[in-house]
């Protein structure tokens, strides 16, 4: 039995589409990972809860399915923010990553805001001795 649950979880992996703009952060990615740490000797695995693994299986096949984008359509294709769903997948990508290395600490972006100078410029305070 175990052959046929390890069987049924290749599938699914080939069939998870992959997000190659989300690098280390990808659904698809992860899944298959997880799949290869949990069937490690592939049809011979024992699985300690056949129960938990077929839902587990059948909770991820609704969600590649899409089972629940049909049962539950949206109005619209945009969040409250107005935000499209292409503008969201740019924010979510890698691309913004580059941003957040060059992102300043909260307090020098909140020195900068509320002072006249930076706090590069601020000179420093003498050391009481």
């Amino acid at each position: 039995m175990s052959a046929t649950r390890y069987r049924r979880f290749l599938k699914l992996c080939e069939e998870w589409p992959r997000d190659e703009m989300k690098k280390g952060r990808d659904l698809g990615t992860f899944l298959r990972q997880r799949v290869a740490s949990a069937f490690r000797e592939g049809e011979n695995t024992q699985i300690a809860d056949p129960e938990k693994c077929d839902q587990m299986y059948e909770s991820l096949a609704r969600i590649n399915g899409n089972i629940y984008r049909q049962r539950f359509p949206r109005v619209r294709d945009t969040s409250f923010t107005g935000v499209t769903v292409e503008e969201c997948k740019l924010l979510l990508s890698g691309s913004m990553q580059t941003m957040d290395d060059d992102k300043k600490s909260l307090w020098k972006t909140i020195m900068e805001r509320f002072s006249s100078k930076s706090p590069e410029d601020a000179p420093e305070k003498p050391s009481e001795k």
